[in-house]
């Protein structure tokens, strides 16, 4: 039954902070929306405060589908890890939107925010790396570390805006959301140079040594 309690609390207590901010969720509001009354709150979380940070931390967590480390169909992979990503970022916008909100005057709301995206343009870089290790993308030096920044940022960060956004600026994203997730992917694989077939380890090797007449200069 306590456990229960906590849950059914918690679970409130993100809904309520959604929909009145901070300052707006009281834990009267709180223990209505959880169906127990306030004192049940006190002995659980000890505070507001406790409480709402607990259920900021657990209700604006993303969890992450998982890129492979051996890219096999790059195109096909990073869509469905994009649209999974626009998923769970649509489940939680408008906790999201409010933690944006608040995050000027908190910090704990700013590092719930800053979490996800973080995670994320992590998972994306090192999937690149996996793309250039296995021959998806030139070793040389035309793509350079900060263009693959840039690349990896803008795709986290379109997909973050379209999902927070859709709603509510439908002139900004016109076309159909599956089609427009599959254009970032495209554009962002295109950005980086990927290939129709990823160059085998020997070509790549070939690639990579130096010239006869570099070396006998």
């Amino acid at each position: 039954m306590i456990d229960d309690h906590r849950h059914r609390i918690l679970l409130a207590a993100a809904h309520v902070y959604a929909l009145h901010g901070w300052r707006g969720a009281t834990t009267r509001r709180i223990a209505e929306e959880a169906r127990v009354n306030e004192v049940t709150i006190f002995r659980q979380f000890g505070s507001k405060e406790a409480l709402l940070e607990l259920a900021m931390r657990e209700n604006s967590r993303i969890e992450l589908a998982v890129l492979p480390r051996v890219p096999a169909h790059p195109t096909q992979e990073l869509t469905e890890w994009v649209r999974a990503h626009h998923g769970s970022l649509c489940a939680r916008r408008d906790i999201i939107r409010q933690l944006m909100s608040d995050a000027s005057e908190r910090p704990d709301a700013a590092e719930c925010v800053r979490h996800g995206p973080s995670d994320a343009v992590a998972q994306v870089r090192e999937y690149v790396v996996d793309l250039r290790r296995h021959g998806w993308i030139s070793e040389t030096h035309d793509i350079t570390p900060v263009d693959v920044s840039a690349a990896v940022t803008m795709l986290i960060g379109a997909t973050f805006s379209d999902a927070m956004n859709r709603d509510m600026m439908p002139a900004m994203f016109p076309q159909p959301k599956d089609e427009t997730l599959q254009a970032y992917v495209r554009i962002f694989l295109r950005g980086l140079g990927m290939r129709a077939e990823p160059m085998s380890l020997a070509a790549r090797k070939v690639r990579a040594a130096p010239s006869t007449s570099a070396t006998t200069e």
